[in-house]
């Protein structure tokens, strides 16, 4: 995982149930059969033992197919079910803690909305970044959009991989790729509708970027 963002543009799942009207389980299990192979599970609702029964689900699976999972938020969920690593937010344990808790071989990654955030999260060791949002979304209140020339800006000064968020969709993803992301983050775009068709979309424009 650690190379993967850096070898090859990446297409990476975020699930939701509220937007599928799946379980995550269920989400997964399609995107798997769509050739998606970075997921991160998201979830703000689930009690702690629910969602560890689910993310074990859907540890089982991404074992099975070799597919990076990351858990949003959770370290001790992602511990438990020997997770590929954890994805952290700005008001979350600092990136420091937590790699002493999950030690060097797991991934952080870690939500950033400005330059100095990006900065500050590549210097305590984040293994990569997420930024956005760069267009408008529904998905999550995020703040506004960032726009490409704030990636373009971004990408001067990161040397760690940059997943842009917010907003991607098949019409724009083009966009942020070519501005120097090394992977979209999606939700909406792949998990609204048919997961396969959506998804082959976003891949044949990634398999595009120059």
């Amino acid at each position: 995982m650690k190379n993967l963002f850096t070898k090859n543009r990446v297409l990476y799942l975020i699930t939701d149930r509220t937007i599928s009207g799946l379980t995550h389980t269920e989400i997964v299990k399609k995107a798997i059969d769509a050739d998606i192979r970075v997921i991160q599970l998201r979830e703000k609702n689930m009690s702690g033992r629910e969602l560890y029964k689910e993310a074990l689900s859907v540890r089982r699976l991404t074992m099975r197919y070799r597919t990076t999972f990351i858990i949003n938020d959770y370290i001790d969920i992602a511990l438990a079910v020997n997770a590929d690593g954890v994805h952290l937010g700005q008001k979350d344990m600092p990136i420091k803690e937590a790699r002493k808790i999950l030690g060097n071989r797991k991934i952080i990654g870690i939500s950033t909305h400005s330059l100095k955030q990006a900065v500050d999260a590549q210097r305590a060791g984040a293994d990569y970044i997420g930024f956005g949002p760069i267009f408008k979304t529904t998905t999550k209140n995020a703040g506004s959009p960032k726009g490409i020339e704030s990636l373009i800006e971004i990408k001067k000064h990161i040397k760690i991989p940059i997943v842009a968020i917010g907003g991607i969709t098949a019409e724009n993803a083009f966009l942020a790729l070519k501005a120097g992301a090394d992977a979209v983050a999606v939700v909406s775009g792949v998990l609204k509708g048919d997961i396969k068709t959506n998804t082959r979309k976003f891949l044949s424009i990634i398999r595009n970027v120059k």
